[in-house]
């Protein structure tokens, strides 16, 4: 029996049951605990897939395709805040002035690290860039939201802990990825013939993020402490921000030129806003009482584009395979 084109694909569909659980059984206490813990497992256990999987030569291609990542960077740190600028007189109406504040801070975040490549990844993009691009979003955003924050709401920010966060990044993500590739040589043919494995990390690790990020903000009152009209207004407004961004970066890859693999490594990197870095930044940036409102911006956001861009990556991985892309698998592989 054929599936009906109406429904979503399995995936999305357990995205959506994801979110439904951890609506009404969210992680708190020690359960929260062994949720992050194990998030950071398998997201550490995907890079270090990632890394056990791609050549040397496909990592150095990745970390020398300066265009694509410049077009990623004036995405995150240019794009996003003049676009939450422009939408200024769309927004005030609708939504509270705590919440027009949270959409600026949601604009100035760097990209998300897991997301961006897990749906790289299922897309089949340009993984090895994608690695580049989003771990140097993540450790730029340290340095450059305080900066962009203070410059659009006149906002001087306390010093935040950055070394620790660089350490943790490293820890988390780049160790894993490094030791993998190191121990490529053993475990690299055995992992091209199980491509299936990874593809089940990638799902796997997108899951237990939507599960660990939604049931923290259904905890902290996602559902309860704004208006319900200004709520749904902020919802509309971000899927309108999203899809603005889709479009621009899909429309920027085919102008400059970009091959497919470099179309969706650009839109799923250039499109995400960290919910990981924006919450610990918030808390430095903004008085605690305020902290909930400006934030619930970036947890439906963060939502949004998770469910959108799960669709659009199985969408993207449903098209034939190129004459190209068999050939970067032959120099992968090798």
């Amino acid at each position: 029996m054929s599936r009906p084109r109406f429904l979503p694909d399995n995936f999305t569909l357990a995205l959506l049951a994801t979110v439904i659980i951890a609506s009404f059984l969210p992680a708190s206490g020690k359960m929260a605990e062994y949720v992050e813990l194990a998030t950071t497992a398998i997201v550490s256990l995907l890079f270090f897939l990632h890394g056990a999987k791609l050549s040397r030569q496909a990592i150095l291609a990745g970390i020398g395709h300066w265009r694509l990542h410049l077009c990623i960077f004036i995405a995150t740190f240019v794009m996003f805040p003049v676009l939450g600028l422009a939408l200024r007189p769309l927004l005030s109406p609708l939504v509270t002035t705590e919440m027009y504040i949270g959409v600026i801070f949601l604009c100035t975040l760097p990209a998300t690290v897991q997301s961006a490549i897990a749906f790289t990844s299922i897309a089949r993009g340009n993984v090895p860039a994608a690695v580049c691009s989003a771990s140097a979003s993540t450790l730029l955003g340290i340095l450059v939201t305080p900066i962009l924050v203070s410059l659009l709401l006149n906002k001087n920010a306390e010093g935040g802990d950055a070394l620790h966060a660089v350490g943790k990044i490293a820890m988390t993500l780049l160790l894993p990825f490094v030791i993998g590739h190191l121990l490529r040589p053993l475990i690299g043919g055995f992992l091209q013939r199980r491509a299936s494995v990874i593809k089940l990390v990638d799902q796997g690790s997108i899951l237990f993020v939507v599960y660990a990020a939604f049931s923290a903000a259904v905890i902290s009152g996602l559902w309860k402490q704004p208006p319900i009209p200004s709520l749904i207004g902020l919802t509309v407004l971000c899927c309108i921000l999203l899809a603005v961004v889709l479009v621009i970066t899909t429309w920027s890859a085919r102008r400059l030129g970009f091959n497919k693999e470099d179309e969706i490594t650009l839109v799923f990197c250039g499109s995400k806003k960290s919910m990981v870095s924006g919450i610990p930044m918030a808390n430095v940036l903004f008085p605690a009482a305020s902290v909930g409102a400006i934030v619930l911006p970036l947890m439906l956001f963060h939502q949004i584009q998770l469910m959108v861009c799960a669709a659009l990556a199985q969408r993207y991985a449903q098209r034939p395979q190129s004459a190209e892309e068999n050939t970067k698998d032959t120099a992968i592989g090798a």
